[in-house]
């Protein structure tokens, strides 16, 4: 029996309530919009009263004891405001599942076994991700200046620049010279320690006391000159050991590796102390070893590891440029995910401040602009499969990343999820670094974010131009084309659709585990397992003689009844979904025989393992479900035997299944045979005739594009 979910309580009480109680709850996460329940038992949930709270826009129940319910902006409160809940905290039947350790395991599943893997993985990029604010709002301050330097109207790298100009400056040098301090904190706080401590471990060399020393006169100060960089290095002797001096503005590997054996003596300490002294002792030592380590040891290597990875590069750009400039759009789409990229990130500003010039920038711009047209075409797919929350997370990525130049919106909201973005990517990314490697590189004497915005200060700005653009437009052609989904999982999102769409339009028994568009949700997709397959435009194959597709131009393409009998509207099938319209408009027909046929020329992109549904797409891009039966799927194909295959090209009459209609019926089945047109919105106007007896072959649907 269903809790109610109605009555008093807060929002979360009540939705609890509606879901069965805590002890139903075997994990909840959430996305952007949507509370995803895993429930035990998923026909305790009471989805109706579910849809009757306020502050719920609508519920989704899904196979496997799953539901989805649609909150909307407010559902990081809401999911909250549950977990915290004293039910949640202490019922239920299995060790409650945190958000985090439900999507951990979402990440290992996709990424591999390898734990520590996973681990190193959200160490680097929570370590970043809450900065991505404040260093968009950076680039932005530059990019502005270094149109104005590219316009002429101040020269913004002059040595004797105005007091204004120099505020500027410090504007936008705020958030990348502190940025270490920054990444310690972040750092700190993902390895759950105290994160000032481990902001003030990196704060202690950056501190005018210490970044004084550098290029001094006080004894026990030698300086000495890199000569392939143009750079100064420093030494001091302290307690008569030698410290490495070094300019740690902007760097990342060090706050990384210093965090990370932070974390190692900071919780030792934490069993050694007694737990009422840890506030003192536990910061005091922790400081008292690492900033000696961190600024004899672990900074050092970071520089080092700089150094030379910007002596390697500087070398291959002399020497291979062409090489370089390929190489560099290539490796960024790998090193982005990893945070590995804000160490070449501090090279440009090295490069910048030793050479005058950067020229890493250039290619990158390639990856970028690669990167921001993989989900252009993300987006116009969602736009075209009607996917709301695929489109509002690429319409936000695509903004951040055309007029921000930050790619992490991507990434981790779209491409990561999707592993047939990558190669489509990639090949983007390819196009722009050879535009660039032949026209000869590009070089910008300014630190800023790849974005529209910073067009002007690169050098020469007609060959960036070109090639952001030819990089761009590849990744979205070919994103667009080839689909960034796999054919079953465009299968799987549009069902998804349709049923948000059924319920969103009132049905009446969406909840239930299985009616005839819940068991073949994954079935209705017929139309992009053929772009998927295509992998680019093509245009529409002439229509076969004797074709019901060989209408012409006004007249429309006839769809004809899979199977004799009487020809009656959606709205008496007796199914809610379909009488909705969410899987498309279309006829049912009460068969007079079992003998299923083709009702149009195309390809057979789905065919049930059961053999109870069919799906069709036209060469001009017409989707045709024939789905034989209500709730046939539970029959597991016995009383049909199917005569076709996924894949295979079908002419209108073509036998598709032989189904026994008396097993059907003894079955305690409904044998109304379905026939609908998925990707109804798409076109101008499906239109059904019924209340006719009719033959197998025809005509019961005209569909107008």
């Amino acid at each position: 029996m269903n809790t109610p979910a109605t009555g008093r309580g807060t929002l979360a009480e009540r939705i609890l309530r509606g879901v069965g109680g805590a002890e139903n709850v075997e994990s909840l996460t959430h996305c952007a919009t949507r509370l995803r329940f895993q429930l035990h038992d998923g026909a305790k949930a009471d989805a109706t009263a579910l849809d009757a709270l306020d502050g719920v826009m609508a519920t989704v129940p899904q196979s496997g004891d799953r539901l989805q319910i649609v909150i909307g902006g407010a559902v990081a409160r809401v999911h909250s405001e549950i977990m915290n809940l004293p039910s949640m905290t202490n019922g239920g039947t299995a060790p409650r599942k945190s958000d985090a350790e439900v999507k951990a395991e979402a990440r290992a599943r996709s990424r591999g076994r390898y734990l520590w893997l996973d681990n190193f993985f959200e160490y680097l990029s929570d370590s970043f991700r809450p900065l991505m604010g404040v260093l968009l709002g950076s680039s932005l301050i530059i990019a502005i200046a270094s149109v104005l330097d590219a316009l002429g109207i101040v020269d913004f790298r002059a040595a004797d620049k105005s007091a204004t100009w120099v505020f500027v400056d410090a504007m936008w040098r705020s958030v990348l010279y502190f940025l270490p301090i920054f990444v310690a904190y972040n750092a700190a706080k993902k390895l759950k320690i105290d994160p000032w401590v481990g902001a003030a471990v990196m704060a202690a060399v950056m501190t005018p006391n210490f970044t004084g020393l550098i290029d001094s006169k006080i004894p026990g100060v030698t300086t000495t000159t890199n000569e392939t960089l143009g750079t100064t290095e420093s030494v001091a002797h302290v307690f008569g050991l030698p410290m490495q001096l070094n300019d740690y503005g902007g760097q990342v590997f060090v706050p990384l590796l210093m965090v990370a054996l932070l974390a190692l003596v900071y919780k030792g300490l934490q069993r050694v102390f007694p737990e009422s002294v840890h506030m003192v002792f536990v910061p005091f030592f922790s400081m008292l070893i690492m900033i000696p380590v961190t600024a004899f040891l672990i900074g050092p290597l970071g520089i080092w590891a700089g150094n030379g990875l910007g002596e390697g590069l500087s070398w291959l750009n002399g020497n291979a440029p062409l090489v370089f400039a390929i190489m560099i759009p290539l490796l960024y789409p790998f090193l982005v995910p990893l945070g590995l990229h804000w160490p070449l990130n501090a090279l440009m500003l090295q490069n910048i401040n030793t050479l005058g010039y950067d020229f890493i920038q250039g290619p990158m711009g390639a990856w970028n602009f690669a990167c921001f047209g993989a989900t252009a075409g993300v987006l116009l797919l969602s736009v075209r499969h009607r996917e709301k929350e695929m489109r509002q997370t690429a319409t936000g990525a695509l903004a951040a990343g055309l007029f921000g130049g930050i790619s992490e919106p991507s990434l981790y909201g779209i491409h990561l999820r999707f592993k047939r973005i990558y190669p489509r990517m990639l090949v983007g990314c390819l196009v722009g670094g050879v535009i660039v490697g032949v026209l000869g590189g590009v070089d910008t004497g300014a630190f800023a974010f790849t974005s529209l915005l910073t067009i002007p200060v690169f050098d020469p700005m007609a060959v960036y131009a070109i090639a952001i653009t030819a990089s761009f437009f590849t990744a979205m052609a070919l994103v667009y084309f080839s689909d960034f989904r796999t054919p079953q999982d465009r299968a799987r999102a549009n069902a998804e659709r349709d049923a948000a769409d059924a319920d969103a339009s009132g049905a009446d028994d969406t909840s239930a585990p299985e009616t005839a568009a819940a068991d073949d949700r994954e079935l209705v997709a017929v139309g992009a397992p053929a772009n998927a397959a295509a992998g680019s435009a093509t245009a529409p194959a002439a229509p076969t003689s004797g074709s019901t597709e060989a209408a012409t131009a006004g007249q429309g393409i006839e769809l004809a009844a899979p199977v004799a009998g009487r020809v009656v509207d959606l709205d008496e099938v007796g199914d809610p979904v379909f009488a909705s319209r969410a899987l498309g408009e279309g006829v049912g027909i009460e068969p007079a025989d079992g003998r299923v046929v083709a009702p149009v020329d195309g390809e057979l992109m789905v065919v049930a393992d059961t053999g109870h549904a069919f799906g069709i797409r036209t060469s001009d891009g017409v989707e045709v479900l024939i789905h034989v039966g209500i709730d046939t799927v539970q029959m597991q194909g016995e009383g049909f035997d199917v005569r076709v295959e996924a894949g295979r090209q079908v002419r209108t009459g073509d036998l598709l299944v032989e189904v026994d209609l008396d097993a059907v019926r003894a079955a305690d089945h409904p044998a109304v045979t379905l026939m609908t047109v998925p990707n109804t919105a798409e076109l101008a106007s499906v239109e059904p005739r019924t209340g006719q007896e009719v033959a197998a072959g025809a005509p019961v649907v005209t569909v107008r594009r």
